[in-house]
């Protein structure tokens, strides 16, 4: 089976946008730039990538509390494509990530761990086609998550 699983690190490009669909559920947008240096005959070269992010459930609630503009984070996740029309009529394709886990980066900043308590229902990065998009949480012996 083909996996669809990518990884970025990269800053936000706005702060994150929650919303939430008819049935309660949680849902945060965002982009981040993911920038890359190269050397090209001795002459530093910059690129950058856009990518919008999208986190279902209590992934994107406590990304929304958590982030803002600027934050640098580590994303893991899936593509997903998507097509829609835009107001002139013309069909277009967008690619984004769907956010499985996020976390901030650690490289030049420190963050502090707030634990948020377990609703049971919540599965985080979720939204997956099917079934309602919920997950069962992971069993951990003793009923208690290994952090």
């Amino acid at each position: 089976m083909a996996d669809n699983t990518i990884t970025v690190v990269g800053n936000l490009t706005r702060d994150p946008e929650l919303r939430f669909t008819t049935g309660g559920r949680g849902v945060a947008s965002f982009g981040i730039a993911v920038g890359r240096r190269y050397q090209v005959n001795g002459e530093w070269q910059e690129q950058t990538s856009y990518f919008n992010i999208t986190a279902w459930g209590t992934l994107g609630e406590n990304a929304a509390a958590t982030l803002t503009k600027g934050s640098r984070v580590i994303v893991t996740g899936r593509l997903e494509q998507r097509e829609y029309t835009n107001r002139d009529g013309d069909k277009r394709t967008a690619i984004e990530i769907v956010a499985d886990e996020l976390g901030p980066s650690l490289r030049w900043a420190t963050a502090q761990v707030e634990r948020t308590p377990r609703d049971g229902g919540g599965n985080g990065g979720g939204g997956r086609s099917g079934g309602g998009g919920s997950q069962p949480e992971p069993f951990y012996a003793g009923d208690e998550e290994p952090f």
